[in-house]
């Protein structure tokens, strides 16, 4: 309560609420019937830092203030228990006609489109989105004072032409667990005054920051892969309203001003230039309210509108036109500029509330042409795909069933229309013996689903230009995120795209329906878990956590016709309870697995029952290093992955607590990427290196690979690679003389030559921006279980030598140069380097097992066709060192 006081008067001391002309806000005759934010929770608009308690609170007293014009909606629940909302803004006479107006706008979103009539009568909804990321947190501070705004301004002309024209949509918190992560660490940090000085231990978050949410996501990506809670509700919420205008309100670094759009090139080729047209109309009202308050900002030149997963680009393939906006965060009260100017938290509200009302403005005073322009957008997706000689994609029902399935529920989940063909059904000129999804892309949805679904969405081509001289020049590329994200490919599902297709007896898919098992009853002998995709890894864990007792092969065979693959699992009722058949069928019941009963033992091919190549399996205790050292969303995205998807319990320990921790207690430990330096955090490699010894199983990821590689850790016999250079040039510009310290002569004779003896020998591989690549596994190795090649993702600097086989064994690596890149943009020397390298990779280690992953398996937990690869290293390979 003292240091909310003391800030409290730091405000007014300091003047944070005035700009140099003395007005912060844009101003109104504000009603005493609607409750001010002071009222409410004791503190002014850019006063402190409101909590997502206080938050919810004052729009809970909004409502009671003006039940006519506010209405506030749930969307779903945050991993921490806290109520995610948005809050619904209009005029009384749009309020009390919702239902009409969200019939209205469905029918509108359809492509079935409005008369003119109707369209004068229907307001457009605008959508305003705060605090994605939870230590930005002006934004969520600005939501506040807009709801206000709306509600409070009294004969207001504008505020009354975007009530009458527009449902303004409101969504305040959007992750509420990372803004109280901040708020707490924030708090926790303050003495006696608010210091602006950026090393300051206040603006210095401690691991994993605020930005993310509970389970160290970050939630700006997660968009189409939809694995949170705070983005599947977001997702069905904006699905219920059409937005016409989407706003996502960020803040980045504190010496920046404010950036508002349009936004930064490559566009994705499905952006259409009507929208890239009114980001451009936006932007000019924007800094019209700017110039009007003396605000600094910038277009253009960052935050580019390509990556699909972005909270701008999802709404935008949808048919709205999203936008970022990032202000310059203070990340606390004060901050002090390298210009030496200080950044106030109330400079950065009001930033946030002038780009606000500016957005408002323009959609209120052009709503017709923003809803036809979006009806357009929805109609002329379906005609152009009518005549695509793409129009329908086909993906395998059979080809890794469980995710084939999980694919195409989370497809619809976003709205994208998808059909389900009976088995042995024909399209494409292919026949489905297990059945197919199907896409047709001539739906409303259809610039999503093809940006989502095609197996490569291109870079525009002026712009691969310009990057690859850049490079030329030495300068960094301008790629913001990855440049390939294709869902089948990602999932590990068979695919392909055609004009013809029998839907006769294809049948919707609803993306809340259960994922159907596939058991039978018997098994006298017992149950096969066919180790085929990661539903069968999930029934696997589940059925060893309630004590069932199973046992893997590592070799593939043959019982009825039907070859199982290496991997799979028998669990024999003569080891387990007389109910254990009830139970593993109710298991797969629940996930949506498979479950083949074992009348007997007899095999035709492949090992028998009693032979060695099987091994007993428990369920693994697995730990992993967690907070400094490594990196935030690798550590979070892995616990995820292993604990919600797969279902395996984790225990996360502080990589500075590793060296002394008992890791006799675990089976398995997981080393996720690293940020900074993981090996100091640790300090002592001796424990890592006697779990290993002892028989446990240590798996490395990415940068953690390079870690337990170095000599200091001597636990996996491969290096990182540095750059090749080019073979035709003399990088050391002749032969070395240990008696002169001049260098030897040279003629350069060409531009060619004077680069080759610049060029640093010891250079890392050029940065990758994110590509799909095929990687080959060696399918004599049981961990390559269920696999004959994976889709893998690719991205950064890290390319490993292979291991020697005296050492171990490179179980998966990429394929050839030719064949290797599957979805994406890769430079050309990064292709002819990363050709042949592993993967992933396996080296005994004392009665132990190491295994390095050279790039996360686990990245936003969107690579779901790995999950049986992770399951492997996690659940197999403690069997397999213990036998």
């Amino acid at each position: 309560m003292r240091i909310k006081k003391f800030m409290l008067a730091l405000a007014v001391t300091c003047g944070l609420g005035l700009t140099a002309a003395g007005q912060s806000y844009p101003s109104a005759d504000y009603s005493d019937a609607i409750p001010t934010l002071k009222d409410t929770v004791g503190h002014d608009h850019g006063e402190a830092i409101t909590s997502s308690h206080d938050i919810h609170a004052y729009f809970e007293a909004l409502v009671q203030a003006a039940p006519d014009r506010i209405q506030l909606r749930s969307y779903g629940t945050s991993w921490q228990g806290r109520d995610l909302f948005y809050a619904i803004i209009s005029s009384p006479e749009n309020m009390q006609n919702l239902d009409t107006i969200q019939s209205d706008l469905s029918r509108l979103g359809s492509g079935q489109g409005l008369s003119d009539a109707q369209l004068a009568q229907t307001p457009a909804v605008a959508w305003l989105a705060y605090g994605v990321h939870g230590d930005e947190v002006t934004p969520s501070d600005s939501a506040v004072f807009m709801a206000y705004h709306l509600l409070a301004a009294q004969n207001n002309e504008l505020v009354d032409t975007i009530l009458d024209n527009t449902l303004v949509v409101i969504d305040p918190n959007q992750n509420p667990d990372g803004r109280e992560r901040f708020i707490h660490g924030f708090t926790s940090a303050l003495g006696l005054e608010p210091r602006g000085e950026r090393y300051a231990v206040e603006h210095d978050q401690p691991w994993p920051r605020g930005r993310f949410n509970h389970y160290v996501f970050d939630l700006n990506r997660d968009w189409f892969a939809m694995t949170q809670p705070e983005t599947q509700g977001k997702v069905k919420a904006l699905l219920d309203w059409h937005p016409v205008v989407f706003v996502d309100s960020h803040e980045m670094g504190g010496d920046e001003t404010y950036f508002f759009p349009p936004s930064a090139d490559p566009f994705n080729p499905n952006v259409t230039d009507g929208q890239r047209a009114k980001q451009t109309l936006l932007g000019q009202n924007m800094a019209r309210y700017f110039d009007r308050f003396g605000a600094a900002y910038f277009t253009r030149e960052i935050f580019d509108a390509f990556y699909p997963g972005y909270g701008d680009m999802w709404p935008t393939l949808n048919g709205a036109v999203a936008m970022t906006f990032e202000q310059g965060s203070p990340r606390g009260l004060i901050f002090d500029r390298n210009n030496g100017t200080e950044l106030t938290y109330n400079e950065g509200v009001r930033n946030n509330v002038l780009s606000s009302l500016a957005t408002l403005e323009t959609v209120a005073r052009n709503k017709d042409t923003f809803l036809r322009d979006y009806g357009t957008y929805r109609s002329s997706a379906i005609n152009d795909a009518r005549r695509a000689s793409d129009r329908y994609v086909v993906m395998d029902r059979g080809s890794a069933r469980y995710e084939a399935e999980s694919l195409a529920r989370r497809l619809a989940a976003q709205g994208i229309a998808v059909q389900s063909a009976p088995a042995g059904s024909r399209h494409c000129g292919t026949t489905y013996a297990s059945g197919a999804f199907i896409v047709d892309l001539a739906q409303p949805q259809s610039r999503l689903a093809r940006t989502l679904l095609s197996t490569t969405t291109d870079l525009p081509e002026d712009f691969v230009v310009e990057q690859e001289g850049r490079r030329d020049r030495g300068l960094n590329h301008e790629l913001y995120d990855v440049t390939a994200w294709s869902m089948p490919l990602m999932d590990g599902v068979a695919s392909q795209q055609c004009n013809r297709v029998d839907l006769s007896a294809a049948q919707a898919v609803n993306g809340d329906s259960s994922i159907p098992s596939l058991t039978a009853q018997g098994g006298a002998f017992g149950q096969i878990v066919p180790w085929t995709d990661g539903g069968q890894a999930q029934l696997v864990i589940a059925a060893l956590r309630a004590g069932l007792k199973g046992k893997t092969t590592d070799e593939a065979f043959t019982r009825g016709g039907r070859e199982y693959p290496s991997g799979s699992v028998i669990f024999a009722a003569a080891d387990n309870p007389g109910d254990m058949a009830n139970q593993l069928r109710a298991l797969a019941v629940e996930i949506g697995a498979e479950l083949v009963p074992m009348e007997d033992s007899w095999v035709e091919d492949g090992p028998n029952w009693g032979s060695a190549s099987f091994a007993s399996l428990k369920e693994p205790r697995v730990a992993m290093a967690w907070s400094d050292g490594t990196h935030p969303t690798s550590a979070g995205n892995t616990r995820f992955v292993v604990e919600r998807v797969l279902g395996l319990p984790v225990t996360p320990i502080r990589s500075s607590t590793l060296a002394r921790a008992d890791l006799s207690l675990y089976d398995v430990l997981i080393l996720p990427d690293t940020y900074g330096n993981l090996a100091s955090e640790i300090g002592n490699a001796a424990p890592i290196q006697e779990f290993v010894s002892d028989g446990g199983v240590l798996i490395a990821f990415s940068s953690s690979v390079g870690m337990i590689a170095d000599e200091s850790y001597g636990l996996l016999s491969t290096q990182l690679e540095y750059a090749t250079l080019d073979e035709d040039a003399d990088a050391n510009g002749g032969s070395d003389s240990s008696e002169d310290s001049r260098a030897p002569g040279t003629v350069l004779t060409s531009e060619a030559d004077y680069e080759a003896q610049i060029a640093n020998p010891n250079a890392s591989p050029e940065d990758i921006p994110g590509v799909l690549m095929r990687a080959v596994a060696n399918t004599d190795h049981w961990l390559s279980s269920g696999y004959d090649e994976a889709t893998v993702l690719v991205s950064g600097r890290n390319i490993f030598r292979p291991l020697n086989v005296s050492d171990g064994v490179n179980v998966f690596r990429y394929a050839d140069a030719d064949n290797m890149l599957l979805s994406g943009y890769l430079w050309e020397e990064n292709q002819a380097q990363l050709a042949y390298k592993p993967y992933l990779m396996a080296e005994p280690h004392g009665d132990g097992l190491v295994i390095g992953f050279t790039q996360s398996p686990t990245t936003r937990a969107y690579l779901n066709g790995l999950n049986l690869l992770l399951a492997n290293a996690v659940v197999l390979a403690p069997a397999r060192v213990a036998q």
